[in-house]
């Protein structure tokens, strides 16, 4: 999330990311909901990387105007499912870890499932 907030204050078109499980899912979320262009994931040997192309407007405005991680390890935040976060009322996203995998706010209350609220971007 930091690399991703930091290369759009450097108006970068795209960031590479150390690959993991959680990153794929949460780059796929971004993706479905428009915050970035597109993303790659490419074998370097190791662990592996995410390349994020970013999205920005018509004026050079990041889509993505702010990222906040919300869930941290040394206070991690849970949600039931009827206590889900909403993000600026509806116009973002809450990005959460439930027991279906990883996934937004508004797909976690259509399946009425709960979790760690791991980041909330809109």
């Amino acid at each position: 999330m930091a690399r991703i907030r930091n290369a759009q204050e450097a108006e970068h078109t795209y960031v590479d990311i150390p690959a993991s499980k959680l990153k794929r899912a949460f780059t796929q979320i971004l993706l479905e909901k428009g915050y970035i262009k597109n993303y790659i994931n490419i074998d370097d040997g190791k662990q592996g990387l995410i390349r994020v192309y970013l999205k920005y407007d018509d004026r050079g405005a990041p889509a993505i105007r702010m990222m906040e991680r919300v869930s941290k390890p040394g206070r991690r935040e849970y949600a039931s499912s009827d206590e889900l976060p909403s993000v600026r009322n509806g116009l973002g996203i809450a990005v959460l870890s439930t027991s279906r995998g990883v996934m937004s706010d508004k797909e976690a209350r259509r399946f009425g499932v709960g979790g760690e609220v791991l980041a909330k971007v809109f």
